[in-house]
This record gives C-alpha cells, sequence and structure tokens, in this order.
C-alpha cells in the first residue's frame, strides 16, 4: 500500500512516520510529477488552508487530486485537510470541494485555543485527540456518517472514500486512526 502525503506544509512528516510505523509506504506529493506513483490512498494534513489552497493551484495539483478523489481514491483530511474537501465552508471559501459537509474554520480560536481531549470515535473506542485553532463541521450531507464528536461538535466525519478530523491523530501516540484508513484503504482495493 503506497500513501501520498501533500507535503506543501503542515505535519506531513508525522504523517509519513505514523504511516510506515504500520507498514504502509508512503511518499511525499509536491509537484504534479510526483503522482504518476499512482496512491493508494491520500493524505492532506493540517496547516492553513488558504495557502495550500493557493500552493494547489499554482503547482498544478489542484485538477489532478480532485479527480483522484471523485475517482474514489482515499482520503484522509486533518484540520487544514478537512476544510480542503469540504464543499461548504463558514467563513471561507471551498476548496477541493469534494465532501458533503460545512466546515467551520477556526471553531475554537486561536492558537491559545488548542486542546487536548479522550473522545469516542466510531468502530474504534476512545481516541486521544489534539485540536490546533481547529475546524467543526456545522452541517453534514445525508450520505455523511458522523464518527466522533467533542462538546457536541462533529470532528470526524466519512463519506464514502473520504474521512475528515478536526484534531491531528499524527501528534499523539496512538496509531488507531491511521490504522483506521488503512482499513479503509484495504477494502476499496
Amino acid at each position: 500500500m503506497n500513501i501520498g502525503v501533500l507535503a506543501l506544509q503542515g505535519a506531513f512528516i508525522e504523517h509519513i512516520r505514523m504511516l510506515e510505523s504500520l507498514g504502509a509506504e508512503t511518499f511525499e506529493i509536491r509537484n504534479r510529477s510526483d503522482l504518476k506513483q499512482k496512491p493508494d490512498g491520500l493524505i492532506f494534513p493540517g496547516g492553513e488552508s488558504t495557502v495550500m489552497l493557493k500552493l494547489l493551484l499554482d503547482l498544478g495539483l489542484y485538477d489532478e487530486l480532485r479527480s483522484l478523489i471523485l475517482s474514489g481514491t482515499p482520503v484522509m483530511g486533518t484540520c487544514a485537510g478537512l476544510i480542503l474537501l469540504a464543499k461548504y465552508v463558514e467563513g471561507g471559501v471551498p476548496s477541493l470541494a469534494t465532501m458533503d459537509i460545512t466546515a467551520v474554520r477556526n471553531a475554537y480560536g486561536r492558537q491559545l485555543g488548542s486542546f487536548e481531549t479522550i473522545a469516542p470515535f466510531a468502530d474504534v473506542g476512545d481516541v486521544h485527540m489534539t485540536f490546533i485553532r481547529a475546524p467543526v463541521i456545522s452541517h453534514i450531507g445525508k450520505n455523511v456518517r458522523v464518527l466522533a464528536e467533542v462538546d457536541g461538535n462533529i470532528v470526524a466525519a466519512r463519506e464514502e472514500n473520504q474521512l475528515v478530523l478536526s484534531f491531528h491523530p499524527e501528534l499523539g501516540q496512538s496509531t488507531v486512526i491511521h490504522q483506521y484508513f488503512l482499513n479503509m484503504i484495504s477494502k476499496t482495493n
């Protein structure tokens, strides 16, 4: 299994380390030629969603990544990655707009509002969650399944081949969320 990790900014190295600790092969996506490797799955890490969108467009990655997702390639978006995948964005502009959710940018406030908690995650159990200037999901489409909530806010959801998380699973010690994503990929291949 070969996972392409968007490596334009954010905690992409931490995602790579988690995936490799689980036996997956990875490669960094920095330009269009990197996609010749035909990823089995994609990860869009946290970072700044507006900067990431600009880079996706400037580097010619936007159309090809969007096409991969719409054709069924599994993708996991964390924090800014969630915003990139959302069809609707309160306080921002939709980016790839592939998942039928509404994202609320910076729902937990500024950097000082960052926090950690443990909460139930569907089919997995309790999961450690790190939130850094995190978005939340305010509305979901009819085919979207809520996977986790914190304080009444949707912080994880799935629609077919797309998994989004408000939190950063790559910053904790547990690999359970990355394993969940690898299991998603296994079931689609």
